[in-house]
């Protein structure tokens, strides 16, 4: 037997929950939505599993952080779909898709039909054995990325505290989870290959306050080697790990945060792909006019950056999970999405947000011993990318509205000189879209808007054109004339 409904989303993480909020949003009727999901609970948010959920008191748990209480707005626990009279086919996986028929069989064998599909089927946790280590069975080692391995890591923090925990990687995972298992009373140990933690975003001198930091917190860094072996003991258990440069360390657990791999399993062949994921367009609709793809399975183009990216983070898989719904249910009035990528990351008493692109020259600003610094990416001439540490609600607003405003920047000692106060002014000092090109802040400053230029060069093409025709209709009445 099969059913059929008007909406089905694949996935059960943050881009499903939200793509459902934005349904609900746009009042849809009852029994026209359907989530298909291998997680046996309801779509929740999945940053609180590498802060909130594993903190030793008062840790979070569901329902408290189900959709969409990230942006502040509504929860959706279980009985809240039933009400609106959403189908969750919860603990259940899809095994086979067919784009052409519009078809999708499910691991319980039924067969699902559907107008539009919504692919929200994330990304899955590299695994030591694609980098030819065994031993991710063991029972002391932990990956993170889901709520099923939080569990996991939680009982196996709890029955480990005072002892020794490997990290495997330096990236978000590595470094929140770091932060984690300190809190819990362990001695951490992160081993990665680069130079320095958070090595695709942060400069050197960013990542050495947060090493410098983790490090007053206990946590030691061996960088630029990897993990080779894992010595477990009878009983299954990691009792070492054994490191390229011919270390070997001591292990009550590890954790292993070495990247992820997006689910595009069900569409290969099907849905053109693109940055590892499925590419989409503006309006986040793959190959396929009837197949939409959200979060970090979705590649899309980047209108502020003028290219294709899949972005791995939250923010992102909210926003294109709206976008993609308002899409679907209004096609007309609904433009491109124009995303400005944006991270964040919260540990210990630490907070940073990042925005844009981390591409060109760096400037740094403040005093990087803390407790508020920054670094601006400067391309071609033109901001493109921003960090903040420690900054306000009002000082991350402006940062965010200047990157995306890419001012020209013609001199970069003022603008290191300038610091933060630049991103303000510009923020602050934005002229209309009517007004021609002025500099923005004091006299002399090396800051230009450059997108005005557009309604000046507009202005001049039409008098341009009016005296060409008024030359031409000259001409040709002199031609009859003659």
């Amino acid at each position: 037997m099969g059913r059929a409904f008007v909406y089905v989303i694949i996935g059960g993480g943050v881009a499903a929950g939200y793509a459902a909020h934005e349904f609900l949003n746009r009042d849809i009727s009852p029994g026209e939505l359907c989530i298909i999901s291998e997680e046996p609970v309801a779509p929740y948010e999945r940053p609180a599993l590498s802060k909130g959920y594993l903190l030793p008191e008062a840790p979070a748990r569901l329902p408290s952080f189900h959709c969409c209480v990230g942006t502040n707005e509504e929860r959706l626990p279980p009985k809240r779909y039933k009400e609106y009279g959403i189908e969750l086919i919860l603990g259940t996986r899809v095994k086979s898709v067919d784009v052409k028929r519009k078809t999708l069989v499910t691991s319980t064998g039924e067969t699902v039909s559907y107008k539009y599909l919504i692919v929200a089927t994330g990304a899955r946790a590299l695994k030591l054995e694609e980098f030819g280590v065994n031993g991710s069975d063991a029972s002391n080692l932990c990956y993170l990325r889901d709520l099923a391995d939080a569990d996991r890591l939680v009982s196996v923090m709890k029955s480990n505290a005072g002892g020794n925990a490997i990290i495997i990687g330096g990236g978000y995972i590595g470094m929140e989870c770091a932060a984690s298992l300190v809190i819990n009373n362990l001695n951490v140990t992160m081993v990665f290959p680069e130079a320095h933690c958070m090595a695709r975003l942060f400069t050197p001198q960013i990542a050495k306050f947060y090493e410098d930091f983790y490090q007053s917190k206990g946590v030691q860094f061996i960088k630029g080697t990897v993990l080779t072996s894992l010595d477990l003991n009878s009983d299954g258990k990691v009792v070492a790990v054994n490191l390229r440069d011919g270390s070997k360390l001591p292990a009550d657990m590890v954790v292993v945060g070495i990247g992820i791999r997006p689910n595009t399993s069900l569409f290969e062949g099907q849905l053109t792909m693109e940055k590892g994921g499925i590419k989409v367009n503006g309006k986040m609709q793959s190959s396929n006019s009837s197949v939409y793809a959200i979060g970090d399975v979705a590649a899309f183009p980047v209108k502020l950056l003028g290219e294709t990216r899949r972005l791995e983070h939250v923010d992102s898989a909210r926003k294109s999970a709206r976008h993609a719904v308002a899409a679907i249910m209004d096609p007309k009035s609904t433009s491109d999405f124009d995303y400005l990528p944006f991270f964040y990351s919260r540990v210990f008493t630490l907070s940073w947000q990042f925005y844009g692109d981390n591409a060109g020259q760096t400037v740094h600003f403040g005093d990087l011993s803390g407790p508020r610094f920054g670094v601006y990416w400067i391309n071609k001439n033109k901001l493109v990318g921003s960090f903040l540490e420690g900054g306000t609600k009002e000082q991350y607003e402006a940062l965010a509205q200047a990157t995306r405003l890419q001012p020209l920047v013609q001199d970069i000692a003022e603008v290191e000189r300038r610091g933060l106060e630049f991103a303000m002014s510009v923020s602050q000092k934005t002229p209309s879209s009517s007004q021609l090109p002025v500099p923005v802040g004091v006299a002399g400053t090396s800051l230009m808007l450059e997108k005005p230029l557009y309604v000046w060069h507009a202005a001049a093409g039409v008098i341009v054109a009016a005296s060409f025709a008024a030359v031409a209709y000259w001409y040709g009445k002199r031609r009859r004339r003659w």
